[in-house]
């Protein structure tokens, strides 16, 4: 069984926007904050960011977001399932 990273990548994104939503942050805002570009921000939000993001810029986005960074790597059977389709 072959795990899609591409995936997982888009899933991180999707947590990324969604606590960033919950914060009321526009991505300039959280990029500042994390001391990224927009375009960074934009990039890893879409699961686009060169197929690798940094634990480094995760804790960075997660202390900003107030979350603990399991947040972002935690996933549900449910999104664990689309991982082998």
């Amino acid at each position: 069984m072959d795990i899609k990273k591409d995936i997982i990548f888009r899933q991180i994104g999707a947590k990324i926007a969604y606590y960033r939503s919950l914060r009321n942050l526009t991505q300039i805002q959280l990029a500042n904050l994390v001391n990224i570009s927009e375009s960074t921000l934009s990039r890893l939000e879409r699961g686009k960011y060169n197929s690798n993001i940094s634990v480094s810029i995760l804790l960075d986005i997660s202390k900003a977001l107030k979350i603990e960074v399991a947040e972002l790597l935690t996933f549900s059977d449910q999104e664990k399932k689309l991982w082998y389709e």
